[in-house]
């Protein structure tokens, strides 16, 4: 479902089919495809009987500070499922996991306000513990992506890519690939390689607009009921422009942050060190 306020209970967040969206991305010449709902799995189980296919999720995580963060998670079992939904309101516990299970992850839209405030010392859990950032997404602001990649780089992290289409339209438009790899296994060897490169489209407040548009369509096909608020749809494009030009508010605050303080967020295998200096003294 849709999270936000008023629309929780009557509108989800997509209503692609998943095997459509498998057709689709074959026919676009994908040779591996993940879905990565949020905080969930089931709406892939027609699609694991696909050798090229690879279970994923997009997981809400509580940071240490109390913000909220998307973590993708990728090529995992359900019973890994299980455990990430378990622990993902203790982001420390969430790492050792992941670690342990040596799962492949990202942070998703690192300049992106869609969970939330953000704090300094987020990004310095990132920078430390997360090995893969995502430096295109196909619903975020060309700047946004430019700032993600480019804190990437300076970082040293894998950069990945994806859609985050909501609606068929954009699916398969942005996209992660790893040149020669044949098998679900080899793409993400070569991932880990540093041997991924990021394509496809950035966002747009026009494409955004258009999306949200074709959701209200869906809700009104599916609940008739609703068409007495046919009407407010006008409201939709002020709507959107308001949350996109929040989206380049928080991108320049953070990214004025990052680039114009220190060189880079500080490494929280730091803080021990500094610890001990502070009780030596």
């Amino acid at each position: 479902m849709c999270t936000t306020p008023g629309l929780n209970r009557i509108c989800l967040e997509s209503y692609n089919d998943p095997s459509q969206i498998y057709n689709r991305l074959k026919q676009l010449g994908m040779s591996a495809v993940t879905i990565t709902d949020h905080d969930s799995i089931d709406a892939v189980e027609a699609l694991r009987k696909y050798p090229d296919f690879f279970l994923s999720e997009e997981v809400t995580v509580r940071m240490p500070t109390g913000t909220e963060m998307h973590l993708g998670v990728y090529n995992m079992a359900e019973r890994d499922h299980l455990e990430i939904q378990r622990r993902r309101k203790d982001f420390l516990s969430l790492l050792m996991y992941l670690t342990e299970r040596k799962l492949f992850f990202s942070v998703n839209h690192v300049f992106s306000g869609l969970t939330g405030r953000r704090e300094a010392e987020d990004f310095n859990w990132f920078a430390s513990y997360v090995p893969a950032y995502e430096t295109r997404n196909g619903q975020m602001w060309p700047e946004a992506n430019a700032s993600a990649a480019r804190l990437a780089e300076r970082l040293g992290k894998i950069a990945i890519a994806g859609s985050d289409s909501h609606t068929m339209a954009g699916v398969g438009r942005t996209f992660t690939e790893v040149r020669s790899a044949r098998t679900v296994d080899e793409f993400f060897a070569g991932l880990r390689a540093g041997r991924g490169v990021v394509h496809g489209q950035h966002g747009s407040l026009s494409r955004l607009t258009a999306d949200v548009f074709r959701i209200a369509k869906y809700v009104l096909e599916e609940k008739p009921a609703l068409l007495a608020v046919l009407p407010f749809t006008v409201l939709i494009p002020c709507i959107t422009a308001g949350h996109w030009l929040n989206e380049i508010r928080f991108c320049k605050q953070w990214t004025a942050a990052l680039e114009n303080g220190a060189a880079r967020p500080r490494m929280l295998w730091d803080v021990d060190a500094t610890f001990g200096a502070t009780l030596a003294n």
